[in-house]
């Protein structure tokens, strides 16, 4: 028996949240367990001969498949690029499997692959190699995607847990919550006024910018499930270190506000597909601010707070608009199942 008190998987296990921590630490770690595994980085880090590669691999199983912004397809390559991206690497070729239902139309799926093949030119990455597989109808929910990536490490970057520091600066890409409130509300087909749209997209080409024109970075990692709440404890866990966020400084589109505030959401815990956080020095914070502005991806960038001492247990405190103060928790996750 777990400490969910249940012998058996449940939905927020995929959530991202403390349900996935556990997950990872109770079954899957004590099983698989090594050096490289156990940084449980958005990449692994590899040095194959003379190269320095990362790797990594994800699954897609988002519901809807087609969603304001994009879908299942463009959402499989954007999100393994983004992987590969905030581990210092240019994305160099994916893999791709899918496990495609009985029953389902060839004008979907023709329509998801031509998704695939745009989003690959896009980012300047190839499908290289790939499996199909089909199962009974009822197995699959449609369609299923399966991605691995393979990139190369820039040279004279060094990113991890281990370089942050206090007094570091908190920098997002962006506005928050507008792929997890995108699904949720096309999944319950409820309308608002302003369309929401995904923020779906591939980072490599600001995220190498960032990296080989500015100095500075210490970590970078892309806030998918269980959102900037999740990314931030994950931080403040593996460096024992605390972090202070503002909630004015943090960039949200006052649609996705008002549709979490609606829907009983927090959208700390949402889910983005085209945002990083970065930790940099005090000394760098400002020339990579501008430099994401004046990419395509990077318009609405922000410094949203800093890394602090612990004095006791390594936390994160959101500082309110309205001059209050409260921790914000590690999701649990059962908050937007199947978003990715």
């Amino acid at each position: 028996m777990t400490t969910t008190g249940t012998d058996r998987i449940l939905l927020a296990h995929g959530g991202g949240g403390q349900l996935t921590e556990e997950l990872l630490r109770d079954h899957i770690l004590p099983r698989l367990n090594n050096d490289v595994l156990a940084e449980l980085g958005d990449s692994a880090n590899l040095t194959v001969g003379s190269k320095s590669l990362c790797f990594t691999t994800d699954s897609y199983v988002v519901k809807p498949l087609f969603f304001n912004g994009g879908d299942i397809g463009k959402l499989a390559v954007c999100g393994t690029v983004n992987d590969l991206a905030v581990a210092g690497a240019k994305p160099v070729a994916l893999a791709m499997s899918m496990i495609i239902e009985e029953g389902f139309e060839f004008a979907q799926l023709e329509k998801i692959l031509a998704s695939i093949g745009e989003g690959a030119r896009q980012n300047d990455v190839a499908i290289v190699t790939g499996d199909t597989k089909t199962v009974e109808a009822g197995s699959a929910d449609k369609i299923f995607i399966n991605t691995a990536g393979i990139g190369v490490r820039l040279g004279g970057v060094d990113l991890g847990f281990d370089k942050i520091a206090v007094g570091d600066k908190i920098l997002i890409n962006g506005t928050i919550g507008d792929h997890g409130m995108t699904i949720i509300s096309q999944r319950e087909d409820i309308k608002f006024q302003s369309q929401l749209s995904s923020d779906c997209a591939g980072l490599a080409s600001l995220t190498c910018r960032l990296l080989q024109e500015s100095g500075g970075i210490r970590f970078m990692r892309d806030p998918t499930r269980g959102g900037l709440a999740a990314t931030l404890n994950e931080i403040a866990k593996a460096t024992g270190l605390s972090i202070e966020i503002r909630e004015a400084d943090i960039p949200i589109n006052p649609v996705v506000q008002a549709a979490a505030d609606m829907l009983g959401f927090d959208v700390l815990n949402i889910a983005n597909e085209g945002k990083f956080v970065a930790i940099v020095s005090s000394e760098a914070v400002d020339s990579c601010l501008e430099i994401c502005r004046d990419h395509p991806l990077g318009k609405e960038a922000n410094v949203i707070g800093q890394v602090t001492e612990s004095t006791d247990t390594p936390s994160v405190e959101l500082a309110t608009k309205i001059g209050g103060r409260r921790i914000v928790q590690m999701p649990y996750g059962r908050e937007l199942p199947r978003i990715c």
